[in-house]
Order: structure tokens, then sequence, then C-alpha cells
């Protein structure tokens, strides 16, 4: 499936609101908030030189108050003193950001490992270098899809040949690589086909997500998977795993993926438990924006859920005592609605992705693309679509608003579905 033209009723790159001032904090600081942050996705700038159909943040022109280079080597401070083991390094892209490389090299410097996302559309040999110099450990490279999809998803002719480049140029200087890929409706097909690619180009791990409906994903409904359709995206991925493994490749499936169906302990293997549980934003997770804002997930909507900003109060401070960095650590079945609320796993998985679910109906609680869901709704011979309600307003980080339309499943989609899961269910048994 090929998209048609890009809607134009949006700027394809809008310029981002400043950060927001003087966020009130709590008092007190409960035993559950002194949990620390292991992990931390900073958006160091949101300039990019791509132009992503699928972008929740729809980056493109950097923030207008950025963090300067002083303030953002006292953010790297601040997450080492607050417990930060691991930093990535995103945007945007993180490149085009004067002192990208100083930032690395300060994160490295103080014991916390780095990695950086990358389109690599401008990942020359001389950036290689430069980050290997800086102490970047690994870099993750995005792949979309072959050639065509790639292009056409990432908004830029010639964008797969530059990523293909940049893992040439990043295995030059020895930095290892991996991939993250999209999974949505142009692309599901070639799951497979670019796995193999993958594979071919020395990868050492793959992070697969499904696309959601932020930003300008938000904006092409065809772009987004119906939610039935992870009766065909996860038996794919549980069939994907095991030539993961064959290959030494470590299989990350992201946070919106999955959800205690037939094949959750088949692709989160290297998870504790072997399934995921709740989400982890403000828990074990940090997400941080270019300009000092502060999130418990870098994913998650700007308007709602950043909790303060770090030319403000400190890291800490706003870690432990900010109401929307807290809503993972009080979240509890009664907020739960539609299926999530009656599931079986109701009380571990919580819905599981919050930005997936926010970002399509406006709230958390209810999540569609949950294959324990929708093999249960299959055998009552039902399904479930999402239908677009409202518009987002072209902002970095937006959405619009769904809404959940169930129906009688086709026969014949039912045959085949149940088929491809039952198939599945005896190839990862070994039957």
């Amino acid at each position: 499936m090929m998209l048609g033209p890009r809607p134009r009723n949006l700027p394809i790159a809008p310029v981002a609101l400043p950060s927001k001032k003087r966020l009130p904090l709590l008092e007190g600081v409960r035993e559950q908030d002194q949990t620390r942050p292991i992990y931390a996705v900073w958006e160091i700038t949101l300039a990019c030189d791509l132009a992503c159909r699928h972008c929740g943040s729809r980056a493109g022109k950097g923030r207008p108050d950025e963090l300067d280079t002083k303030e953002a080597l006292d953010m790297v401070r601040q997450m080492h003193e607050l417990g930060v083991l691991e930093v990535t390094v995103i945007g945007g892209e993180a490149y085009l950001r004067d002192d990208w490389t100083e930032i690395v090299r300060e994160i490295r410097r103080l014991g916390m490992q780095c990695s950086m996302t990358t389109g690599g559309r401008g990942l020359t040999p001389e950036r290689a270098r430069q980050a290997k110099d800086a102490g970047l450990q690994s870099v993750s490279v995005s792949i979309d899809g072959l050639r065509e999809s790639h292009d056409m998803l990432r908004g830029v002719q010639g964008s797969f040949d530059s990523a293909m480049k940049a893992f040439e140029n990043l295995r030059a200087v020895g930095i290892p690589v991996a991939a993250n890929t999209q999974i949505n409706r142009p692309n599901l097909k070639e799951i497979p086909e670019v796995f193999d690619l993958l594979v071919k180009n020395k990868i050492h791990g793959w992070q697969m997500q499904i696309t959601t409906a932020m930003g300008r994903a938000g904006d092409e409904p065809d772009m987004l998977l119906e939610p039935w359709q992870v009766l065909e995206v996860i038996p794919m991925l549980a069939r994907l795993k095991k030539r993961a493994d064959e290959s030494k490749v470590r299989f990350w499936a992201g946070n919106n993926i999955g959800y205690y169906g037939p094949f959750e302990s088949t692709i989160r293997a290297a998870f504790p438990g072997k399934h995921r549980g709740s989400c982890g934003a403000g828990k074990l997770v940090l997400g941080l924006e270019a300009n000092g804002d502060i999130k418990g997930c870098p994913s998650l909507p700007t308007d709602v859920y950043v909790g303060g900003n770090i030319r403000e109060t400190s890291l800490k401070d706003v870690w432990e005592r900010s109401k929307p960095l807290r809503f993972t650590r009080d979240m509890t079945v009664d907020q739960l609605g539609g299926f999530c609320r009656d599931c079986y796993y109701n009380d571990a998985c919580l819905a599981g992705c919050n930005w997936t679910t926010h970002v399509l109906f406006g709230k958390t609680g209810d999540n569609p693309y949950c294959h324990h869901r929708a093999y249960e709704l299959m055998q009552q011979h039902e399904w479930e679509r999402i239908e677009k309600v409202s518009e987002a307003p072209g902002l970095p980080f937006d959405h619009g608003i769904f809404k959940i339309v169930k129906e009688r499943m086709p026969d014949g989609e039912h045959a085949r579905l149940s088929a491809l899961n039952e198939e599945t269910i005896k190839f990862v048994s070994g039957g």
C-alpha cells in the first residue's frame, strides 16, 4: 500500500511553542516517588533534515528556546545525580546541533551509557568519526521499509540510500549499529524483507513499534494500522524472533506491541518474566525536550505531560514532585475503561502504552492495539477499527481524536486470521 499526496492543511514543520513557565509542584515526596529513572531519551534539538510522514513531533525546525551548551551540560550532570544509567540522544536529528558530540562526551565522562537514534541522512564519515571520538557506543538507524516505501514515509527521495550509507560509515569507525522500524499499513507486508536487509547490515539489535496517531501520522489515518491488524503483526514478529535469534540480533519489541497474547513470551523473551509490565513512564523512563521540558516518557504529548523545566526547577524535584510525572505511579484499574477495564490482565498491564491511547482518544485507559484483546474478540467473530473524529491543531507532539468501532469480523477474514495465529502458535512451540 502506498499513500497518496501528503495532506497540506497543516504545516509540515511548525514552530514549537515556548516551554511552559512556573508549573506547580506537589508538596512532599512519597516512597513511590523516590524510584529512579534508569533510562533517559533526550531530544537535544527539534531540527531535522527529513520530513517523515509518521513523525509524532512534526520535527523540522528547532525549538525557539532550546538549551544552550552550558544548560545542556548541566542537564547531563543532573541526570547523572538522579541515577540515570543510559541516555539516548535523538531529535529531530541530534547531529544538527553543533555541540552534539560535546553533549555525548559529557554523558560518557560521567559514566553513563550513550546511544543515538537517527534517520541517517547526514551521518557522514566525518560525523561518524566525531561520534566515535566522543565515546558514542551505539547508533540505531531508522529503516521503515524497502527503498520506495522508506523514501515515501521519510518524505525525502534518497533517504533510504543515505540510511544505508550511515550503516557503512558507522561500521567503518567501529561504532556498533542497530535499527528501529515503525510498522504501519504502507510497510506491513515488507517487514520480513526489511529485517533480512538489516541482518545483512550487521545490526546487533532491532527495535520495532506500531506507528501511533501522533503528529503527522494522525493527519493520515490511512497510514495507521487498524487495531485488528495486530492479528497479522504479532504472529509475523513471533516468526521473525526465531530468525533474530539465529542471526544473534537482539529483538526488542517496543512499548506498544503485544500485551499478554499467545506470543508475548516469544517476542519478549529478553524481558523479566518474558512479558511487558505496565507503562514505565515516570517510573523507569525519563523524557527530555530540547528546551529543558521534562516528561515521564519522550513520546508523550507535551501539553499534558510536561511536569517542569530545567531552567526553573531541578530535575530531581520535577521527577519526584510533578503530578504529570507521577501519573503512572498512581494509576489503578479504576482508571481503565472499555475492554481493558475488565480484562484478566488489567492490574498487570493497566492498558499498556499510555502514549498510544492518549494520542488516539485524548485520554488513557483503553488500548485497542493489544494482541490478547484482538485474539479474544476474534473468538467472538468480532474486530475493532478506528475512525477519526477531529483533526490535530498542527503543533509538535499534538494529536486529533479517534473513536473505536466494533464490528462483526467477516467470515473470510476470520478464517484467515484464525489460521495465521494458530499456525504461528504451532511454529513457535516447535509443533
